[in-house]
């Protein structure tokens, strides 16, 4: 017996291959030693961003004496749940069973067939009052296995039976706006009216809610969504979860006031907040939203995308082995960078929150001594040129002397569905705010995954430098990814875009529909290099990224206008109608479904743009963020295949926009300012009828 870790595409699992546990990949292998040695299988899964997955490793996996008591008594299998979403989603529904909470590190514990009949997270090396310590609990769980065999099984068989009854959903109903706008009292009833953000800490961003707040703002003219979504991208943005010297947001705040985080960073948050900042800046103009998206796509550029193309997952929360160690500041090092520019230090330590003894005070004694967290205490002046450019200054001045540190760890495995997330971000933001940099770097991305992540005609979900792609796509890879190819082509009107979005939805028809509206997670029970999953898991709710159920509503819906295909449409209202008893209960976990919701309300309104020098007409149809328009761009005498587009000449030759919605068109224009006025009167018509 040996650790197998080595040889692994995840850099997780890479970081566990010098442990003295015997480590196995998840896969028939694991299954079938534990099978001919009659024990159980220990299954850890985590992600290299995960701080506490780190202590564990550190505090269990390295120690030699645990480490003995594991390789004797169990069969050890370490997942990346990001590589393997499916066998995360089975076994974490698995432990919130169990336990009735979850998280990782998950620590779950199998039978030879994959049942799980024990389970939890974070298990200290010492006990502690109610928590065991990590080897009393594998003593006590061989113990049973060994004592108590029939009484562990049946205890699996219960898991299983409600992991299967947990995929029954309530009858269908119907999505209409008096849902929407139930869900949309709901949330904002959570909503911190303090702090920003819904509910207490831990916060997350949950950038899908805000969406739909946005977009049902748009829809009905509500107030209170407006507000709610808009101070909660502002509070944010001038929280400590927001690096404010290097770009982009952390996975969440500890504190219900956005001050310390979890300080890694993850490509799926930063583009779904990259989203939901171009359209509180389409909605409201603030400067500071603007801002904003230029901060966190030039983060994207600058520190994830590989010079292929394709976009790393995340970096890590530490460095040294201390977390946010890279990020904070004691205030001599923050007065330093600040005097090197020849700037009032006192004024920067209060815009900044910087003090003598430091701001963060860690209960749990993981802060660097003296550390300082910089949050907007005092709002930065948005429409002041001078104040930016001194900005600049000072930011680039701390940034310097950062950049001598050293940095956290950098996860630099692709995963389709997340790069898409990227994707499809970028492109929007690249064409609302006229940067071409920010659309170029979406196609390199589709160009990488097209290139190296099809292999003989198969999508794969993950990718890492000096390995092949593995683990074919799931749901997730395709409906993200037939999404962001059709914002894509919004900004890039290649018709291949569309024929390859609508490739991955005929796919994820024949191998992923439940027959009912809703969608499987995976192809089929059967994982690619493993046993059977104890239940084929449907993908029900947003969590920290869209559900492929959720997406596959806007994939539909944009296919239906793109084509005329009514199927398509039918099939999206079918998944929202799916999930209608649900998501005006739990509306929270529904963000990107709701969303999609507004978008079917508020749709189709379609936006044919043809001939040459369109610029002003697109420019209009980008003003403000309508979530029902889709667009198609073509050149007036041939459609690309692209239906929404044929028989629509220009008009004496000059660029001209047809607007369409309901089976209804408006005249064709050439003129941007009468092209606005039917966009503004196609959504008055959304709010009164």
């Amino acid at each position: 017996m040996a650790n197998r870790l080595a040889g692994s595409s995840s850099p997780y699992l890479r970081q566990h291959a010098d442990n003295p546990v015997n480590w196995h990949e998840w896969g028939d292998e694991a299954f079938e030693e534990a099978r001919q040695r009659d024990v159980p299988i220990f299954l850890s899964v985590g992600y290299s961003s995960c701080h506490w997955c780190h202590v564990m490793a550190h505090e269990s996996f390295e120690d030699a004496e645990t480490a003995a008591a594991m390789n004797a008594d169990f069969v050890n299998i370490k997942v990346d749940r990001e590589q393997r979403p499916d066998v995360d989603a089975v076994y974490m529904s698995a432990v919130q069973a169990m336990t009735r909470h979850g998280g990782w590190p998950m620590s779950v514990f199998l039978s030879a067939d994959g049942t799980p009949f024990y389970g939890g997270t974070y298990w200290p090396a010492d006990a502690r009052p109610g928590m065991p310590s990590f080897r009393q609990v594998l003593a006590a769980v061989a113990g049973s296995w060994a004592n108590e065999r029939d009484k562990v099984l049946e205890q699996g068989s219960l898991v299983v039976q409600h992991l299967s009854q947990q995929q029954t959903l309530p009858d269908a109903a119907e999505v209409d706006a008096s849902v929407l706008d139930t869900a949309a009292e709901r949330i904002v009833a959570r909503w911190d009216r303090t702090n920003g953000g819904f509910g207490s800490a831990p916060k997350f961003p949950q950038a899908m809610t805000i969406d739909f707040l946005l977009a049902h703002h748009v829809r009905t003219g509500d107030p209170d969504s407006l507000s709610a979504a808009v101070h909660s991208l502002e509070r944010m943005s001038r929280g400590g979860i927001h690096d404010h010297v290097g770009g982009g947001f952390a996975r969440y705040s500890t504190d219900e006031m956005w001050l310390v985080p979890h300080f890694e960073k993850m490509l799926y948050d930063n583009a779904l907040l990259l989203r939901a900042y171009v359209h509180g800046w389409q909605i409201t103009g603030q400067p500071r939203f603007r801002r904003m998206v230029t901060d966190i796509a030039e983060y994207l550029l600058a520190d994830l995308q590989q010079p292929e193309g394709g976009f790393s997952s995340a970096t890590d929360a530490d460095s040294e082995g201390v977390e946010g160690k890279y990020f904070v500041w004691t205030a001599e090092e923050f007065d330093e960078a600040i005097v090197a520019v020849g700037e009032d230090v006192a004024k920067w330590r209060e815009r900044f929150g910087v003090v003598a003894e430091g701001n963060w005070h860690d209960p749990h004694g993981h802060a660097p001594p003296r550390a300082n967290v910089l949050h907007e205490v005092v709002p930065f002046e948005e429409d002041d040129p001078g104040f930016a450019r001194r900005w600049a200054a000072v930011r680039q001045s701390l940034a310097e002397r950062r950049s001598l540190r050293v940095p956290p760890g950098l996860d630099d495995k692709v995963l389709v569905s997340w790069n898409a997330l990227a994707i499809a971000a970028l492109a929007e933001a690249g064409a609302v705010m006229d940067e071409p940099r920010w659309v170029e770097a979406a196609r390199r991305a589709v160009d990488f995954i097209e290139q190296t992540m099809v292999v003989d005609g198969v999508l794969h979900h993950t990718w890492s430098p000096g390995h092949e792609a593995s683990v074919p796509a799931l749901l997730e890879d395709l409906a993200l990814l037939s999404r962001a190819l059709l914002v894509l082509y919004e900004a890039d009107p290649d018709p291949h875009l569309v024929d390859w979005a609508r490739d991955l939805a005929t796919r994820v028809e024949a191998e992923f529909a439940d027959g009912e509206g809703a969608y499987y997670a995976t192809a089929a029970a059967a994982t690619a290099d493993g046993p059977e999953l104890v239940v084929r898991p449907l993908d029900l709710w947003d969590n920290a990224q869209p559900a492929g159920s959720s997406v596959m509503v806007e994939v539909n819906a944009r296919l239906a206008a793109l084509d005329g295909d009514l199927d398509a449409r039918d099939r999206a209202v079918a998944t929202v109608s799916r999930f209608g008893g649900q998501l005006p209960l739990a509306p929270l976990g529904y963000g990107e479904l709701a969303t999609a919701a507004e978008r079917l309300l508020s749709g189709p309104l379609e936006v044919a743009i043809v001939g040459e020098d369109a610029e002003q007409l697109l420019a209009v149809v980008r003003d403000t963020w309508r979530p029902g328009v889709v667009v198609a761009v073509g050149s007036g005498t041939d459609d690309g295949g692209v239906p929404l587009l044929r028989d629509r000449p220009t008009l004496d030759g000059n660029a001209t926009a047809y607007v369409c919605r309901g089976f209804v068109c408006e005249r064709p224009t050439t003129d941007p300012d009468e092209l606005a006025r039917q966009l503004s009167a196609a959504v008055a018509a959304q709010r009164t009828g």
